[in-house]
Formats: structure tokens, sequence, C-alpha cells
């Protein structure tokens, strides 16, 4: 007995659209039975995860600053998936980007100046693009898998960091702790209210999601990637270059991942510390996929995964369940979206082997 999937003649739209819904419906009731096994009450977790948070000022602020990452790094990553170009090392740019964007705070400390944090910004968006560029090289001219290199380079941009941050950049005034000095007020970027903590670094965010979105609907590199993510031979019959686009993918996605990560450096944290990222670089991909690969859907998609963030938290101290009930939640969300789309676009076959040997008979 064996299991085949057999595509789809024509995939049903509304259960398309209805997918990321159907895979969210999915991950919250599994989670509630997760929860029972842990012997809490699962509608007392399930609204202390989804939704106290959301009547909080704080929360709604620590939302916007978790979802800005989220939402920029996966802006670029749907241009490299809908071109099937397999960016998994987004974490590592985010990292690459947040050190690259720290040099002149860190060197220059007491400079204080309006070109300071426009300068910042567009070192980590060239130091996530540059190291981006290793993977794209390493697949354009040796057909290297791009998921392997790209995925290993996180943890090369990782214990770079903590090396950085232990050694050479750490702070000879901050008691032997493993961080750089304090960023000067010119080198953070502003909060959008007065009433919390949310920086400009959402905003970029947004405006990020719809100039994609606007490059991916309106012009010809948008339909460039779109042709050749669905044929590259349809492609290269239009004339469009596989090579150019692999790098034009890993460019762009390791750019805005390394403005994430500046973004998040100069907004929240405001120094380098060996940890700068809970993940959001891994989780951006599950906000890609959830957002349908659209980078307006990414705008929601971002926010629901930032809720699992500041729920996971809440939960663990209400109700003291582990920390790593965010992984599992999104790793469930996941899980369900791939699968969902998996059932929409092919028919499930079992095939047994008597069956299977009979019809080579009688071919």
């Amino acid at each position: 007995m064996r299991i085949e999937l057999e595509r789809r003649a024509n995939a049903s739209p509304l259960f398309s659209l209805l997918s990321p819904l159907i895979a969210f419906a999915l991950t919250v009731f599994f989670g509630a039975i997760m929860f029972a096994l842990l012997g809490k009450d699962p509608v007392e977790a399930l609204y202390r995860f989804f939704i106290e948070p959301l009547f909080d000022i704080w929360s709604l602020h620590e939302l916007m600053i978790k979802a800005a990452p989220l939402i920029m790094i996966a802006v670029g990553l749907t241009v490299c998936y809908r071109s099937n170009i397999w960016n998994i090392g987004a974490e590592g740019q985010f990292t690459v980007g947040a050190m690259v964007g720290s040099i002149v705070p860190v060197y220059f400390y007491d400079w204080s100046s309006p070109l300071l944090l426009p300068i910042m910004l567009v070192m980590g968006t060239v130091g996530g693009a540059l190291y981006a560029g290793i993977p794209a090289l390493l697949k354009s001219y040796f057909n290297t898998n791009e998921i392997l290199t790209s995925l290993m380079l996180v943890y090369v941009a990782q214990l770079f960091l903590d090396w950085l941050v232990r050694g050479a950049w750490r702070n000879p005034e901050g008691f032997n702790f493993p961080q750089t000095r304090e960023f000067v007020d010119a080198a953070m970027l502003p909060e959008m209210v007065s009433s919390g903590r949310a920086h400009y670094g959402f905003a970029l965010a947004i405006l990020a999601a719809f100039a994609v979105w606007f490059m991916m609907r309106f012009t010809l590199k948008g339909f460039e990637v779109n042709v050749i993510g669905q044929s590259q031979r349809a492609g290269r019959f239009a004339g469009f270059s596989s090579r150019k686009m692999i790098w034009f993918c890993f460019l762009l996605s390791g750019g805005l991942a390394g403005l994430a990560g500046i973004s998040e450096i100069s907004g929240a944290l405001g120094y380098l510390q060996p940890q700068i990222s809970p993940g959001y670089g891994f989780t951006a991909i599950i906000v890609a996929f959830l957002g349908r690969l659209n980078p307006l859907g990414t705008i929601i998609s971002g926010l629901v995964l930032a809720l699992t963030y500041i729920g996971g938290e809440g939960v663990q101290f209400t109700l003291g369940v582990s920390d790593k009930m965010t992984r599992v939640f999104q790793g469930m969300l996941l899980f369900f979206v791939l699968s969902c789309d998996t059932l929409i676009l092919y028919k499930v076959r079992v095939i047994f082997s008597g069956k299977a040997a009979s019809e080579g008979k009688a071919s």
C-alpha cells in the first residue's frame, strides 16, 4: 500500500481563501486539547493567550514592536518563495544587519547627529543584503542547495555576534556584562505615540509591505517573479534570467531582514547583546505562508504571530506553563497551513499493492 498525491484539476478558490482561517481554527482547537492535557482550563488559557493582550495598552505596543520585524522579514520572503527560491536564513541576515548597522554607534558612541540614524538603517540593510548574497552566489554559480547554505549561515552570524559582544565590542563600563555601549538618543528610532514603546520600525514594516505589493502587482519585475516561480522554462522563453532572479530575491529579502535587525536594535533594545531575536527570522516563514505569500497579507499574519509571543509570555506567568508554548502554537499553525494548502491543491489516493500489480499485468 502506498499513498499518492494527485493534483486537482480545479482547486477551490473559496477554500484557498479560507485556508489560513481553517488552519488558525485547527490550531486553537488542538491548543485547547493541549492545555487540557496540561491540567489547565482551556477556555481561560486561550483567553489569556489570544484575547487578553488585545485589551491592554502596554500589550498593544509590545504587539507592534514584535510584529515589526516579522512583517518586514516576511515581506522579503514572500518574493523569494513565489519565485521558488528558498531563503531559510533570514535569522542570520537579521543578525548581520543588526551588527553592521551598529558599527557607527559602537565606535563613535559620542557622535550625535540627525544623520546617524539614517546611516545606521542604510548600513543594516546593506549588511543583511550582502550576507544573503553568500547563498545567492553559491546557488547561482555552483548550484548549491540554498536551503542548507542559508540555514547554516544563521549559526555563523549568531556565533560571531556572541564573540563580538563578549570581546571587542563589550562595554568597558558595563560591569563585564556581554553587551555593547548603549546607543545615544540620536541612534534610536523614535516612539510613534507617547503612550508606549512602539517605535517607527512598525511604520517602516508597513511601508515595505505596500512597496513590495506594488512591485509585485504593477511592475515587470513582479511579473517576472511570478513567471519564473511557476515555470523556469516559460521564464527563459520570455527572456527572463533565473540567475538574476536568484540574486534579486536574496538581496531583497536579505536587505529587508537586515533593516529589520537594525530597526529592532535601534527601536526596542538600544544596544547589542548575545540574544537579539527570539527567532523572528524563522517565525517570519510562518508569517509569509499564513499571509498567502502576499506582502499585504503578511501585515495581518505578522500581527497574529506577534500575538503568540505576547500571549505565550502571558500564560507562562499567569498559568505557569512552559515558555516553549509559543513555539508549539507557531509550529502547529505552520503545520496546519501547509496541510490545508496541500489538501486544497491535491487529492489523496491510497493505492494497494495488489491493485497496482493487477494494473501492471493488464498493461
